[in-house]
């Protein structure tokens, strides 16, 4: 009797544990976040903000800024994400002037840098980092074609560089899209246009990714990469035979955090929005970009170009957001033969 007593009781402690974890489970609240954040930075920001903020689990959709940015303009009528998180701030500073945002100020709003954070009240987005273009030279092949390194836009222009350069395709990648703008806000539009019809002349391919042309020039597969900052220093570090130029009024973006309008999660956006700007993020994304939102964290990255704040342009993100589409479709007439096939 004492044994089926003992048993009923085991029975009963299980189940009501089995239900217990249920109900947990059942409260784990999903947030569908979008994002354009490097892979690598995925995994770490998702652990560290489900540890401090239990019954709140990510969802990633992740892909490049362009495909994020025409993904949610296509969701527009019928949103599908709760959270932007690691976007370029032109592509959210669209997604405002469509209408497509809630606004609200986080929690830590306050230590973030002026320029990282909208001056609105609630703020419409925040900014985590910021990333910017460089120019990437492999020493080795450049020597064996007997080609210097190039350290200005103008010098991109030169005949010996004909076929050795790559670059991003603005329609595809954020990098690329901060380049062409920065090239139009800096020369006007059309010395800018200008340009890139003689650049168009000895750029190889267009990629569909910022990283890309690091990665390509740093194995030699080109000499010169336009690409991104941040990959262009890991591969230096990694041993790749690169030098790292920032030339003149540089290209440069903010990677931003926004709550999309519609969400039905919206309490758990707003405290994923929070951790967002927080210090503890803010030491992530410092493994990853050298240029950071908050005002108590500094990146040191190794092999980081010195520099580069002092050559940044003066960029008008909201300009960069309104004529996003027209400036894609006529670059995308212009020179999308050289792109790379879409995957």
């Amino acid at each position: 009797m004492k044994r089926r007593t003992m048993l009923l009781q085991i029975g009963a402690a299980v189940t009501g544990l089995a239900l217990a974890t249920a109900g947990t489970a059942a409260a784990q609240t999903k947030l569908t976040v979008y994002t354009a954040l490097e892979n690598e930075q995925l995994k770490p920001l998702k652990e560290a903000f489900e540890k401090a903020t239990p019954g709140i689990e990510i969802v990633w959709v992740r892909d490049s800024t362009g495909v994020i940015t025409a993904r949610l303009l296509a969701e527009k009528d019928n949103p599908k994400a709760d959270v932007v998180w690691g976007v370029s701030v032109s592509s959210v500073a669209l997604f405002e002037q469509q209408g497509m945002l809630a606004g609200y100020t986080p929690k830590g709003a306050n230590m973030l840098k002026p320029a990282f954070a909208d001056s609105k009240n609630p703020k419409m987005w925040t900014g985590i980092d910021a990333y910017a273009s460089v120019i990437v030279f492999n020493t080795k092949e450049g020597a064996a074609k007997k080609v210097k390194q190039p350290k200005e836009w103008a010098d991109l222009t030169k005949p010996e560089y004909k076929g050795l350069i790559v670059m991003p395709n603005p329609a595809s990648s954020g990098t690329g899209y901060l380049m062409v703008s920065a090239w139009l806000q800096s020369m006007g539009e059309k010395a800018g246009w200008e340009f890139m019809d003689k650049l168009h002349q000895n750029v190889a391919n267009y990629t569909h990714s910022g990283s890309a042309p690091c990665v390509l020039a740093a194995r030699g597969e080109r000499v010169v990469g336009l690409c991104l900052d941040m990959r262009a220093a890991s591969e230096k570090t990694k041993g790749a035979p690169i030098d790292i130029a920032v030339p003149a009024k540089n290209g440069w973006e903010i990677e931003a955090t926004a709550i999309v309008k519609g969400s039905k999660n919206m309490d758990a956006a707003k405290k994923l929005v929070d951790w967002t700007v927080s210090k503890q993020a803010a030491e992530i994304y410092a493994k990853t970009y050298a240029l950071v939102a908050h005002k108590e964290v500094k990146a040191e990255p190794k092999n980081y170009p010195a520099g580069m704040e002092a050559k940044l342009v003066k960029n008008d993100f909201g300009w960069m957001g309104k004529e996003r589409g027209r400036i894609l479709a006529e670059w995308t007439k212009r020179y999308d033969s050289k792109s790379d096939p879409k995957k």
